[in-house]
């Protein structure tokens, strides 16, 4: 590869090279793209259906008969005429770019692909690959950059591979970002991830999805209006410690009324035995909490992580009717797997069972206690 000049791709060159040597071609195709000229093969350039279409309209513009020029094309290059070295004209097409994401390394990564299977790429440049083989159409390098990304989720990334699903409308790749946040935004706010970095539709998707507790009178001000959609979607009523509320009301992020609010539908709650009246809804008025077993756990084993139950939720009674639901996340053979019960009320004492498929599992409980 050279700037429009001769080609031989900066990271793809030495591949054609030897390809070259190997099957006695030389190159026949000439593509101009990114301000250089790269030297490709016509058998490889078939794996991407842009480079096809583009050599297919170029070869229709300079004969009279397209298909009868492609047959000899590929006559000539069947094995029993590659010894004859049978001269071939080159063919040169252009390709525009206007994809930010797109690096001259990053493209050169890609036509690598076109001779190898497996090209070593790296998270740094992963991004690019993947906008080149969405340009090129080369559907199975897009796919291996989208399970490379899945599998590389981490603070610095989740941005850049959220936005690039949703820009190449990659589902698996959105809803494997919208996961993982799910289960580090909380333990990892404020020190890896930072909310002003997070996408809002983002953080909204996983703000309303279940799993969260709450804080703001910032909300109040016309920099938080427009937060508010936000912040209604956390369960609030979920802080159930008296030093919390009054800590959330010091830093004065929430409207007052909404502390005020959680703080009367909790003494309500006591003074009716723990019966939570005012709720209707488990879906988004239950009190949640989660718990993250690192270890195997087996069905006999019945005890929470000691942390967990130090200081968690108390009914006044030994025995009472429970609305519950409960949620987990695992990891299974190298996937997340997500399990969930259906709403169920039951009368029971607080104990819990737990046989895990794999680990780590990340599990919610959501309940409320309604009137026995």
């Amino acid at each position: 590869m050279e700037r429009m000049g001769e080609v031989n791709a900066s990271s793809g060159g030495g591949v054609t090279e030897a390809f070259a040597q190997r099957c006695f071609l030389s190159a026949d195709v000439i593509l101009e793209c990114l301000g250089f000229r790269w030297e490709l093969h016509q058998p490889q350039l078939f794996q991407s259906e842009t480079l096809a279409n583009l050599y297919l309209l170029a070869l229709a513009r300079g004969a009279t008969s397209p298909l009868r020029e492609l047959e000899k094309i590929l006559q000539a290059r069947s094995p029993e005429k590659v010894k004859e070295r049978t001269p071939v004209k080159k063919i040169i097409i252009s390709l525009k770019i206007n994809d930010p994401l797109v690096t001259e390394v990053a493209f050169a990564t890609a036509l690598k692909n076109l001779y190898m299977s497996e090209v070593r790429m790296d998270m740094d440049n992963v991004l690019g690959v993947l906008a080149s083989a969405h340009i090129l159409q080369f559907s199975s390098l897009f796919q291996r950059c989208v399970a490379m990304m899945m599998s590389g989720l981490t603070p610095s990334t989740i941005t850049n591979f959220y936005l690039a699903g949703c820009k190449y409308k990659e589902e698996e790749l959105t809803t494997a970002c919208e996961k993982w946040l799910e289960m580090n935004l909380v333990p990892l706010v404020g020190t890896q991830i930072h909310l002003r970095k997070i996408p809002q539709e983002l953080l909204h998707k996983v703000l309303k999805s279940p799993s969260f507790p709450k804080k703001c009178s910032f909300l109040d001000g016309d920099t938080g209006q427009s937060l508010r959609p936000l912040f209604l979607c956390l369960h609030l009523h979920g802080i159930t410690k008296g030093k919390d509320l009054e800590e959330l009301k010091h830093i004065n992020l929430f409207p007052e009324s909404w502390l005020v609010r959680v703080m009367a539908n909790h003494y309500h709650a006591l003074e009716n035995g723990g019966d939570m009246a005012h709720v209707k809804d488990l879906t988004t008025q239950s009190v949640r909490f989660g718990l993250l077993f690192n270890k195997r756990i087996r069905h006999i084993d019945l005890e929470c992580p000691s942390s967990a139950c130090e200081q968690g939720p108390i009914s006044l009674r030994a025995e009472r009717l429970v609305t519950y639901e409960i949620r987990a996340q695992a990891l299974v053979d190298s996937r997340w797997q997500e399990f969930r019960t259906s709403q169920i009320t039951q009368k029971f004492r607080f104990v819990l069972k737990v046989q895990t498929v794999g680990i780590p599992v990340y599990a919610s409980f959501s309940f409320i206690f309604p009137v026995s």
